[in-house]
């Protein structure tokens, strides 16, 4: 799982917030939870998963130190996000936008690793076979880059290289993405991280894929022949 850092209300007013978050990570539980939309309702949610949000069917308060599997820290996010959704309610004005969106995966008890996307209203879908990645956030510039690349079967340190690759291209073409980068990896199965790190402006590996690509990318646009359609 990746995300940037770069947060805005305008192109005048950038900062930076951890978006990617690590919890467990201890060989027992591995939960990564990634956010993209509203931090004060991002905020309110992860307060909400610390002190427990209600299950109905249990009736016991549920927190990510005590979920039973990853589909089940999924929906305990999803009525963390639901709740702190209806609570500002009432503060919604001049349009604008208290929705946020996570991205919650990893491995409890040595369980397959699952990768769950929560809506706004606290719904979650999985990430399957025939979707090999899931996105949230301002996906619509680095996008081409994974649908070309990815795949179900794609060795994780390709996929690593992939992702990499689509966050460069994004932030060539939107001031909303930025660095640092925060990452983290982990193996089927692995209930810990094998990979925990942020890419910033110094990261000699980020800038030579973004070298090399660029110049990847001239050498395989020249080789292809100009378009016979002129008279």
């Amino acid at each position: 799982m990746i995300a940037d850092t770069r947060t805005n209300a305008g192109v005048d007013d950038i900062s930076i917030y951890r978006k990617l978050r690590v919890f467990g990570n201890d060989g027992k539980r591995l939960i990564v939870i990634a956010s993209a939309g509203s931090l004060s309702t991002t905020q309110a949610a992860l307060q909400r998963l610390a002190r427990g949000v209600l299950n109905p069917e249990t009736g016991e308060a549920e927190t990510l130190e005590n979920v039973d599997d990853i589909f089940s820290a999924a929906l305990a996010a999803g009525r963390a996000i639901r709740a702190s959704r209806d609570a500002m309610a009432g503060l919604q004005q001049d349009d604008i936008s208290y929705d946020t969106t996570f991205l919650v995966g990893g491995s409890i008890g040595g369980e397959p690793t699952r990768l769950f996307l929560v809506y706004p209203q606290g719904n979650a879908i999985e990430c399957q076979p025939d979707t090999p990645y899931l996105q949230i956030g301002e996906n619509k510039y680095g996008k081409p880059i994974l649908d070309r690349s990815l795949r179900y079967d794609t060795p994780l340190s390709e996929a690593l290289k992939v992702a990499l690759i689509s966050f460069d291209s994004a932030m060539r073409s939107n001031l909303a993405i930025g660095l640092p980068i925060d990452m983290v990896a982990a193996r089927d199965g692995m209930c810990s991280a094998e990979i925990e790190r942020r890419i910033d402006e110094d990261d000699a590996y980020f800038h030579d894929l973004s070298s090399r690509w660029s110049v990847a990318l001239a050498h395989a646009r020249a080789a292809i022949p100009d378009p016979p359609y002129w008279a």
